[in-house]
């Protein structure tokens, strides 16, 4: 995923790829559901009333962005966490390898610590 984009081979029927085009199209098939099924389920689902805060500090996140694949996403680590004016905390200081920068929950994936 480092180089040119590829054509997009998801709705050609398998028979009639070639080896390498078929696993082209297993492998976007592959990064596709994994930037919406696993990525999605890592993400913390709460409401914004509940005191319910599973990240803390030294934690390892994913830092989703819109504008780049998967593979670009940076890996980062919680150092602070912001709470708000109703000591709900919504957004985390996470250093990455390139600096320090804010993100709220929405747009950050914890990694699971029992893998």
């Amino acid at each position: 995923m480092t180089s040119i984009a590829d054509e997009n081979l998801t709705h050609v029927n398998p028979n009639r790829l070639s080896h390498f085009q078929h696993v082209q199209q297993l492998q976007r098939h592959f990064w596709t559901r994994w930037s919406r099924e696993y990525v999605t389920e890592l993400q913390q689902r709460c409401k914004w009333k509940s005191n319910y805060s599973n990240l803390r500090i030294n934690d390892l996140v994913i830092i989703k962005d819109d504008n780049k694949p998967p593979l670009r996403w940076s890996l980062g680590r919680i150092v602070v966490l912001h709470p708000g004016k109703d000591d709900i905390t919504r957004v985390a200081t996470i250093k990455t390898s390139s600096g320090t920068l804010k993100r709220s929950f929405a747009k950050i994936c914890p990694l699971r610590r029992d893998v």
